[in-house]
């Protein structure tokens, strides 16, 4: 295997510029020093993450993919700094920090990283924007959430938004946040490894339910976490197409046509799983996924892979020709 890309990486800046805002009592984030190489991210006076200095240092995270034998990265921001929630202005600048943060370290290696920057979705208008400029960076395309603020990404209001997308060309990677159930999480478990699959596979199924990956088949996007449970779901949504006229009325095509253009990492853990992912989407649409530097990734992916016992063909795919065509490389 001679090239890997990995498409679901994060960073975090190793600092944030103090709020220069109208609003009070924002959340604001900011970095507080740690143990050894990581920092405390802040947000309202508590901590919300400890990050380790691969989240910034272009050096280190080169020297990690190394032994993760990844070759060249998605790098796009950590979840939580979207900023959906705050105020638009606030949202602007903190976004736009973001992005040149990312800018920045592209320039310090081009050839290992490749730009997914953020947008402020809440307001489509400013998110199309911001797109643009992210495309002016260099940028393969954008990170976005799984919802604003507790709006399906597939809802009618957010279609101009993708339409841009579709016509600049850019990438679209969806990534799980503040998921769905998380009042239901019983035991010392995080929302992460017990909602995310759920949040993934809600918004997935609203792109297509909604009709904007019907309307859009130009458009590249990609579901974090194998696409969560939506490898389940999909049977089922097949089924209610086919059984309940009202959905056949408004989805001009199968929900399988739409989900088979969409695209995945195969951040699933276990070898069955991955097999079960390619089998339900194609071998064509399936990307090496790590979430690096957090905890609960995959800190061997391309080992993950190689025991999914797959052809040389789909390996090959898998693990940099499927994310070529994605990114556009």
């Amino acid at each position: 295997m001679n090239e890997c890309i990995d498409i679901h990486t994060h960073i975090v800046p190793e600092r944030f510029p103090a709020y220069a805002g109208k609003g009070r009592d924002v959340p604001w984030p900011s970095m507080a020093q740690a143990h050894a190489c990581h920092k405390h991210v802040m947000l309202s006076g508590k901590i919300y993450r400890t990050v380790s200095d691969g989240c910034w240092s272009v050096p280190r995270r080169i020297e990690d993919m190394g032994a993760m034998r990844i070759t060249r990265q998605a790098i796009s921001p950590m979840p939580e700094l979207l900023s959906y929630w705050l105020l638009l202005d606030d949202a602007r600048s903190l976004i736009r920090y973001l992005n040149d943060t990312i800018a920045t370290m592209l320039g310090e290696a081009p050839e290992r990283f490749v730009g997914l920057g953020a947008v402020p979705l809440q307001d489509v208008d400013a998110a199309i924007r911001e797109l643009e400029y992210c495309r002016k960076l260099g940028f393969a395309g954008v990170e976005i959430a799984s919802h604003v603020n507790g709006t399906s990404i597939g809802d009618a209001r957010f279609e101009p938004f993708f339409a841009a997308a579709e016509a600049m060309g850019a990438a679209i990677f969806v990534h799980a946040l503040r998921p769905a159930g998380q009042e239901r999480i019983v035991g010392p478990f995080s929302e992460q490894a017990v909602c995310f699959p759920g949040d993934i596979g809600l918004a997935c199924a609203s792109l297509i339910t909604g009709g904007i990956g019907a309307r859009h088949p130009r458009l590249r996007v990609a579901f974090s976490h194998g696409g969560g449970v939506m490898s389940i779901l999909l049977a089922r949504l097949v089924h209610a197409w086919n059984v309940l006229p009202k959905a056949k009325e408004a989805l001009p095509e199968s929900p399988a046509v739409t989900a088979k253009r969409f695209y995945y990492d195969e951040l699933v853990f276990d070898p069955a799983a991955v097999r079960y992912v390619i089998a339900a989407f194609g071998a064509s649409q399936i990307m090496v996924g790590s979430d690096y530097p957090f905890a609960l990734g995959d800190p061997q992916p391309v080992k993950t892979l190689e025991a999914s016992l797959l052809d040389a063909a789909t390996l090959a795919a898998i693990s940099s020709g499927n994310a070529r065509r994605f990114l556009a490389l």
